[in-house]
């Protein structure tokens, strides 16, 4: 359990936040970094069936994704760059430290999720015409099938398919699951941020409790989300 991935029997809000970032995202990319208006505030998860598990093997490479930055001093020629070995051994790299290894993986399979979440925006785009503006362009969007790229769960071997649902609409209810989950990842990034101009994370937890197949995700601001001992920008 220590070094296998195991899942956790729901979708953490940090990979629900990704599915509506998937469909719904505005800012401004450039090389001062990444500025987003906003964030989305996952509320809600309800789960609509069961949790099952299925074991997978995934390869995996050991060495770690190369950050944003040394991308782009490989592409400017001021570093050498190195390559991320796929496969290859002791006898042929010099380590076992790079190559492919195999993990374990228990999964969830077959799952169906009903997310809530709403839009908090940077101050200057606080202003009421401009978040109905948001909103109604998610709308849109999320009822016509529109993303910008593929939503998943968590992991992009996972992909997820979505419809939008009138909120109090639907008559499906959640799963009669309960569970006292423990400390769950909340989210990978500083949620607070004006600007992300580094890849470093950011990891925050909080007490996940599912109720009634329900599991309420407090506001990133509150003091229930337990976040690192450092400061943000």
């Amino acid at each position: 359990m220590k070094v296998e991935r195991f899942s956790y029997p729901v979708i953490t809000p940090s990979a629900a936040r990704g599915i509506f970032d998937a469909i719904y995202w505005e800012g401004i990319r450039d090389d001062n970094g990444i500025r987003p208006y906003f964030h989305w505030q996952v509320e809600l998860i309800e789960m609509l069936t069961m949790p099952r598990y299925i074991a997978l093997r995934r390869n995996e490479v050991k060495d770690k994704v190369p950050s944003d930055r040394s991308i782009k001093a490989w592409m400017e020629g001021r570093e050498q760059p190195e390559p991320l070995w796929a496969d290859g051994g002791k006898d042929d790299l010099g380590t076992d430290q790079k190559g492919r290894t195999q993990r374990q993986t228990m999964a969830l399979k077959n799952v169906r999720y009903r997310l809530t979440a709403r839009i908090i925006p940077k101050p200057q785009f606080a202003a009421q015409e401009q978040l109905n503006k948001f909103d109604n362009m998610f709308v849109r969007r999320a009822k016509h099938g529109k993303c910008f790229q593929q939503p998943f769960f968590g992991c992009s071997e996972f992909p997820a398919f979505f419809e939008y649902a009138q909120p109090d609409a639907s008559n499906v209810q959640p799963a009669p699951f309960d569970q006292h989950i423990g400390w769950m990842v909340y989210d990978v990034f500083d949620l607070r941020r004006d600007t992300v101009s580094d890849d470093k994370p950011f990891i925050t937890l909080f007490d996940a409790t599912v109720c009634n197949g329900t599991l309420k995700v407090p506001s990133f601001e509150s003091n229930e989300v337990r976040k690192p001992e450092r400061g943000y920008c």
